[in-house]
Formats: C-alpha cells, sequence, structure tokens
C-alpha cells in the first residue's frame, strides 16, 4: 500500500477533526490548524522552532498499555486528541505536521536513539538541511532545537521516514540504508490509522 504524506495529513482533514470536537480539545486542534496554515511561507528555522514549541507544550504521557498494547504509536490526531503522549508521538506528530507546513520527506526523519541521560530507548526527529549534514534535532525532553553534534546524551539507532529505513552511521561513515520503514509494524499502523481517517 502506497501513503502520500500530504493526503494522509493536510488542513482540510485536520479543520474536519477540529469541527467533530468540544471545548480543549477543539482548541487544540483550530491551533494545529493554524500553525500549519501561518507557517508555510516562513523560513524553515521558523518552522522547525513553531512545530517543536507548539507539540513540546504537550504532556508526556506514557503508553503502557495504550490501546490495548504496550507500546502504541499515536498516529498525530490521536496525539491532539489526547493532549499528549510518550517519545515517539511527539517525534511522529511534528514529523507529520513539517511535511504538511511543506518540509521535504527526504529532509525529515524519526531517529530511534540511546539517551544517555536517561539510559533507555528515546526518539526524537532530526532535520537534515543536506543529505549528509549534521542533522538539528527537535526533541520533546529539550526546547532548544540543537545540531546532532551538540546532542553528545544521545546515540542514535535507527532512523526512517515516509521514503526509508536507516542504520545509524558509524564514525565517518553515512547512514546505511536498509529498506522501507513500512517493514516497522508500529509504523505501518500509524499510516493505516491515518488512511482511515481521511
Amino acid at each position: 500500500m502506497s501513503y502520500s504524506a500530504p493526503a494522509l495529513l493536510n488542513i482540510e482533514i485536520i479543520a474536519k477533526q477540529e469541527q467533530a470536537q468540544s471545548g480543549a480539545i477543539k482548541r487544540r486542534f483550530h491551533s494545529w490548524r493554524v500553525l500549519i496554515e501561518n507557517s508555510k511561507n516562513k523560513s524553515i528555522q521558523v518552522q522547525l522552532k513553531r512545530v517543536n514549541d507548539f507539540f513540546n507544550q504537550f504532556e508526556f504521557q506514557s503508553d503502557s498499555n495504550y490501546q490495548g498494547q504496550e507500546d502504541y504509536w499515536k498516529a498525530p490526531d490521536e496525539f491532539v486528541l489526547d493532549g499528549g503522549g510518550d517519545c515517539e508521538d511527539f517525534s511522529i506528530a511534528k514529523y507529520f505536521t513539517l511535511l504538511a507546513i511543506g518540509v521535504p520527506t527526504k529532509q525529515l526523519r524519526i531517529t530511534y536513539v540511546k539517551s544517555i541521560k536517561l539510559n533507555q530507548a528515546h526518539m526524537v526527529l532530526a532535520y537534515y538541511p543536506q543529505p549528509i549534514a549534521d542533522p538539528l534535532v527537535l526533541d520533546n525532553l529539550v526546547s532548544d532545537i540543537l545540531p546532532a553534534s551538540k546532542r553528545a546524551d544521545l546515540v542514535p539507532i535507527y532512523s526512517f521516514n515516509g521514503e526509508g529505513l536507516w542504520l545509524a552511521k558509524t564514525a565517518g561513515k553515512k547512514d546505511k540504508p536498509i529498506g522501507n520503514a513500512t517493514g516497522l509494524s508500529k509504523w505501518r499502523q500509524v499510516l493505516e490509522h491515518m488512511q482511515k481517517g481521511k
């Protein structure tokens, strides 16, 4: 099955979800839609900062046994509906929002890392200004967007986006492509949820 990111998340889809809600949830969907509308013609630095700041206001929520699953990856609408999620949910929401704004898929990768500080797995969104550039890291635990070279607390393991899956590079080498991200079952579930919600 093929998935087109702009078709999976756009202003019309969010507006439809907004109309179906009330109260604080409706306001979150409205703010999300306005964020996308007002960021389309801004510089990439402004787009990254706005998206990172918007989602970093959301609450961290452990997903132990969410939806009957021990490790559930929320689609962006589920994240906004719930008002929070865990690290992969923040990264996924930022990824699809930046795509909806117009950032090319090839410049964004959801990155699975080991957090040295937390001594556990963590997920962040990386923005690559150029294919082999030092990416900028959007992290729900750190408000500043910093180059990966300044984030010694993170050890990348693998990354993915709508175009592929990569093993993290070893010293002096570029990331190794290892296939299609739809091989990741939780990623595929996110895409299928978004496809149904169109």
